[in-house]
Formats: C-alpha cells, sequence, structure tokens
C-alpha cells in the first residue's frame, strides 16, 4: 500500500496595482491624457530635431554639440556649483570631447530628436519612444541644462508607465495587438499549428 506524501508547493504571491494605477495605465478610457502628453512632449522633440537639422553646427560640423560639451565639463570659478555634478559624467563627457566624437555624436542627437517626436505624435511604440525621450532629458539635465527636460522627463515616466494604453489614439491601437512584446508575440508571430495527420 502507498502512503500519501504530503507534497509543499511554493504559491507565488502577486501584489495588485493601486485601482488608480489600474485605471491610468491600463484603460483606454485615460487614453486621451496620454495623448495630450504625447502630442506636447513629440512636438517638442519634433520642434528641437526640426530646429538643428538645418544648422551645419548640428549636422555637419559637430561644433554646436561640442560647445554644450566644452560649457558642461568647465569647472566654473566656484568648484560648488560645477555645471556637471557627477564626476564620471564629467570624464565621459570629456573623453567625448577629446576624441572628436561630436561630430558624428551631433547627427545622432538631431536623428533621435525628430524619431522620438514623431513616433510620440503618431503613437507609433509609444514606451520604446518615449524611454528614448527620456533618456535624452536625462543626459541633458546631467549635462546641467535643466530647461524644459525635467518636465520632459516626468511626462515621459509616465507615458512609460502607460505604454499599453498610451498609444490607444494612434497606431499602436493596430501595432500592438500585431507586434505584441517580447514575452507574448502578437498576431504577425503567432505560429499556425500544423493540421494532425490521420
Amino acid at each position: 500500500m502507498m502512503s500519501k506524501a504530503k507534497v509543499a508547493t511554493k504559491e507565488s504571491t502577486v501584489i495588485t496595482d493601486p485601482p488608480i494605477a489600474r485605471k491610468l495605465f491600463e484603460s483606454t478610457s485615460w487614453s486621451w491624457l496620454w495623448l495630450i502628453g504625447r502630442l506636447y512632449i513629440g512636438y517638442t522633440w519634433l520642434e528641437a530635431g526640426f530646429g538643428k537639422i538645418g544648422n551645419p553646427a548640428w549636422v555637419t560640423t559637430g561644433e554646436a554639440l561640442k560647445a554644450f560639451w566644452t560649457r558642461a565639463v568647465d569647472i566654473p570659478a566656484a568648484p560648488s556649483s560645477p555645471p556637471i555634478a557627477f564626476d564620471w559624467y564629467r570624464t565621459f563627457i570629456q573623453a567625448l570631447l577629446d576624441g572628436g566624437h561630436y561630430t558624428w555624436f551631433a547627427k545622432v542627437v538631431v536623428a533621435a530628436e525628430i524619431w522620438v517626436g514623431a513616433l510620440l505624435i503618431l503613437g507609433a511604440f509609444v514606451g520604446i519612444a518615449a524611454a528614448a525621450g527620456a533618456f535624452l532629458n536625462w543626459n541633458f539635465m546631467m549635462a546641467g541644462s535643466a530647461s524644459v527636460n525635467p518636465l520632459m522627463f516626468v511626462i515621459t515616466i509616465f507615458l512609460i508607465l502607460a505604454w499599453k494604453t498610451a498609444g490607444w489614439w494612434g497606431i499602436d491601437r493596430w501595432l500592438l495587438p500585431l507586434m505584441g512584446t517580447p514575452w507574448r508575440p502578437g498576431r504577425l508571430f503567432e505560429k499556425e499549428e500544423a493540421p494532425e495527420s490521420a
């Protein structure tokens, strides 16, 4: 006679989001709010990118970025308030300056600003575009340029959190179900089941 052994199983604990977070970030009823944020951030990036695209100091020589980086790494007379607060970031920017990387990096900045702006306005890959925009904002802030970057950074963080519904009034409404996510492929990548043979 076999005895029944009690098998202990580990149950995973799932902590749910608060109702307000589920409404804001998972419900399409709040997509209008994300549309406003997307359009503001998208227009701001697009305007910045197009403002640079006709400027040879950005797209040809990179001298505009060189000047920005030079101001950022320059330690003022009062060392208590340098433009770049973190030495490791100053060292990184100084290495880019010393290597002359501003010539190609300026083109990357312009292209990134235009692509982020266009994707956000169109509502395509909103989470990825917002993350790229937040990374741009973070770098500008790290280099000592506040301007509108802190506000844009906060809005893009919210757009990242709302990635599932932020593009509902845009291309993501169709793109996300079609493409899917890395953890759950969409209709485009679903494998067709082979018919069973008799």
